[in-house]
C-alpha cells in the first residue's frame, strides 16, 4: 500500500516544488546549536564542542583535510583529520572563543571565529584558494592579455562526480538554466555575412544576375552574402564557394563561407578555412567560430580555449558571453560568475550578460544575488521575457523566497498578459510567499490566475497540477483537484509529479485501485527521467579546473 508514502509526499508539497533547506555552498556557515537532552552523555554541560564538514568549491565532501583549531588567548592547538564523508569532530573543549580552518594540498579555507559555550557549534568549511576565498573575482575592465583570469581549464571529466547544490530540484533547476543560457541572445547581435549587399536588390535579382554572370566574383558574393544574412545557410555556400575559387585570397569571402559552413553543421569545412583564416591573422571573430565549431563537435576543452583567447583579443560583450556560457554549461561555476561578473562590468547594458550572470550564481548556491542580477535584466529591458523565465523558475526552485522577484513578476505579468508563463510565475511566486497563510485575496488571485495561464496554454500541464495541489492542499477540495491532475496528465502524460498527487488524491477518495494505478505509473516515469537526466549530464562534459597559484596535488 502507498498510503503512509502518499501521506509523506502529500504534506511536503504546498504550492510548489518542496526544496529541502540546505546551507548554501561557498557561504560559510556558522549555526550555534543549542545544548540537546540526547547528547548530554557526549558532551558535558561545562565543556563544548565543534563538529562540521569540510567541502571544496564544488560542494563535494573532503576526505583526509587537516582541520586545526586555535584558541584565542589560550594554549589550545588541536588538529583532526576529517572522515570519508567530509565530517570532523572535536569535542571536550573549554568554554571560549576558537578559530578554525580546514586545509589539504595546498588548499585552505577561511578561518572561522566560533565562540563555544556548553553544547555544540556545527561548521560549514569549504576549502578554496586564498585568492577565491571571497568569492569571483569583481574586477570590471575588459580584459586584455595583461588580466588573466584566475583559473585554468586542465581538462574534462564525465558527470559521475558532478557537484551539485542543494535539492535535486535545484540542480535540475541550474542544468536547465545553464542550457538555456547558451540561447540567449543580445540585444544588437554581432556576426553575420561581412559588408552589405547593394540597397534595394531582392533575392530574385541576386540569383538572376550570379546565373547569367556564374563565373563573376561580385555576383556569386552578393547572393552568398544574402543568403547567410537571412540564415539560409546551405543555400549560401554554393554561390561562396564558387566566389571563392574565382578569388581565394579575398579574406571576407572565406570567412563567410566558414560561417555557412558552420551554420550548415558542415564542421569539417568550416574548421578548414577557419584554420587557414587563422594562419592569416588572429581575429577574435575566427576565434569565436572555432569555438562553435570544437563545442558543435564535442571538443569542448578546445572550445572553452578559442573563446577565451577570443575575449582576450577583444572583451566585446559576444566575445565574453560565450567563453562564461561555456564555462557554465560545464559545470565551471565560479570560473563562469568570474567571467560574467567581468562582462556585466564591462557592458553594463547587456541584459542577457546579466541574467548569465544571475544562472551562474544560482547555480553557486547564491540565491539572493542571482535573484538581484535577474531583476537588474528585466528592469533593463522589461519588454523581454527571458530575464523573467530565469526569475520565475529560480524563485520556485531556490529554498528561501527572493524580495526582489515579486514585483517583477507581477510586472510581468501586466504588462504581457497573453503570456502562459507571465501568469504561472507569478501565481507560484505569489504563494510561495505566505504558503500556510493566504487571505482570501490571495487565494483568489492566485487561482485566476492559474487558471488564466491553463486557458492560454491548453497544453501547460504544471498549470493545472498546481491548480490540483490549490485544490487539495487549500481548498480541500479533492474531486475538483482530481479534475485538475487528470488534466494535467492529459496535457502532459509524462508529468509524473501529477500521476503522483493524482494518485494521493484517490487514496483520499476512497479509491485505492486508481490509487495504486497512478503511483505504479509515477515511479516508472520517475525511473525513465531519472535515467534520460543521467544521460544528459554524462554528454555535457565537466570541465576540470585548477585555479592560479594552487600546487597542482599529484
Amino acid at each position: 500500500m502507498h498510503g503512509s508514502r502518499g501521506q509523506a509526499r502529500f504534506s511536503e508539497y504546498i504550492s510548489f516544488a518542496a526544496v529541502p533547506f540546505r546551507a548554501a555552498i561557498f557561504v560559510l556557515m556558522l549555526t550555534a546549536v543549542g545544548a540537546l537532552g540526547q547528547k548530554a552523555s557526549q558532551t558535558p554541560p561545562s565543556q563544548a564542542a565543534i563538529h562540521g564538514v569540510v567541502l571544496d568549491s564544488l560542494g563535494k565532501p573532503v576526505a583526509g583535510a587537516s582541520v586545526r583549531l586555535e584558541q584565542a588567548g589560550g594554549d589550545a592547538d588541536i588538529q583532526t583529520t576529517t572522515k570519508d564523508d567530509g565530517s570532523f569532530f572535536i569535542a571536550d573543549l573549554h568554554a571560549g572563543t576558537y578559530r578554525i580552518h580546514a586545509e589539504k594540498s595546498g588548499l585552505s579555507s577561511k578561518a572561522v571565529t566560533a565562540n563555544a559555550q556548553a553544547g555544540d557549534v556545527n561548521l560549514t568549511l569549504v576549502i578554496e584558494t586564498t585568492d577565491a576565498a571571497s568569492g569571483p573575482a569583481s574586477s570590471s575592465e575588459g580584459m586584455t592579455f595583461a588580466d588573466k583570469p584566475n583559473f585554468t581549464v586542465a581538462g574534462i571529466t564525465d558527470w559521475t562526480a558532478a557537484g551539485g547544490h542543494g535539492s535535486d530540484v535545484t540542480l535540475r533547476t541550474s542544468e536547465a538554466l545553464a542550457r538555456e543560457t547558451t540561447s540567449l541572445k543580445p540585444a544588437n547581435p554581432e556576426g553575420g555575412a561581412s559588408g552589405a549587399s547593394p540597397a534595394g536588390e531582392s533575392e530574385a535579382g541576386l540569383r538572376a544576375a550570379a546565373a547569367q554572370s556564374p563565373k563573376s566574383f561580385a555576383a556569386n558574393r552578393e547572393l552568398g552574402k544574402y543568403c547567410l544574412r537571412i540564415k539560409s545557410y546551405r543555400e549560401a555556400i554554393p554561390p561562396l564557394r564558387a566566389a571563392y575559387e574565382i578569388d581565394p585570397a579575398n579574406y571576407a569571402n572565406e570567412y563567410d563561407l566558414a560561417l555557412a559552413y558552420k551554420g550548415a553543421g558542415e564542421y569539417m569545412q568550416a574548421r578548414e578555412h577557419i584554420q587557414k583564416l587563422l594562419a592569416y591573422k588572429e581575429d577574435a571573430d575566427l576565434y569565436r567560430a572555432a569555438g562553435d565549431v570544437d563545442e558543435a563537435t564535442g571538443d569542448a576543452l578546445s572550445a572553452v580555449r578559442e573563446y577565451e583567447h577570443a575575449a582576450q583579443l577583444d572583451p566585446s560583450e559576444q566575445n565574453y558571453f560565450a567563453w562564461g556560457s561555456e564555462l557554465l554549461l560545464h559545470r565551471a561555476v565560479w570560473p563562469a560568475t568570474e567571467v560574467f561578473r567581468r562582462g556585466a562590468k564591462a557592458h553594463p547594458k547587456s541584459e542577457r550578460m546579466l541574467a548569465a550572470l544571475g544562472a551562474a550564481l544560482f547555480a553557486g548556491a547564491l540565491y539572493d544575488e542571482a535573484a538581484l542580477r535577474l531583476c537588474d535584466a528585466s528592469d533593463l529591458n522589461p519588454s523581454d521575457p527571458d530575464p523573467y523565465y530565469f526569475l520565475g523558475k529560480i524563485a520556485i526552485a531556490a529554498p528561501t523566497t527572493l524580495p526582489c522577484v515579486e514585483p517583477r513578476l507581477k510586472r510581468f505579468a501586466k504588462e504581457q498578459p497573453g503570456d502562459a508563463q507571465a501568469n504561472y510565475y507569478y501565481a507560484m511566486v505569489r504563494w510561495k510567499q505566505k504558503p500556510l497563510s493566504l487571505s482570501a485575496s490571495d487565494m483568489q488571485l492566485i487561482e485566476t490566475l492559474l487558471n488564466k495561464a491553463a486557458a492560454i496554454d491548453p497544453k501547460y500541464g504544471e498549470a493545472y497540477l498546481q491548480l490540483g495541489i490549490f485544490y487539495s492542499s487549500v481548498k480541500h477540495d479533492f474531486e475538483k483537484a482530481i479534475g485538475f491532475y487528470q488534466k494535467a496528465i492529459e496535457a502532459e502524460p509524462q508529468l509524473s509529479d501529477a500521476h503522483y498527487r493524482l494518485g494521493v488524491a484517490y487514496e483520499r477518495t476512497g479509491q485505492a485501485e486508481k490509487a495504486h494505478r497512478e503511483f505504479q505509473l509515477h515511479d516508472e516515469i520517475e525511473k525513465q527521467q531519472a535515467a534520460a537526466v543521467e544521460q544528459q549530464r554524462r554528454e555535457i562534459k565537466q570541465f576540470l579546473v585548477v585555479l592560479q597559484k594552487v600546487p597542482v596535488s599529484h
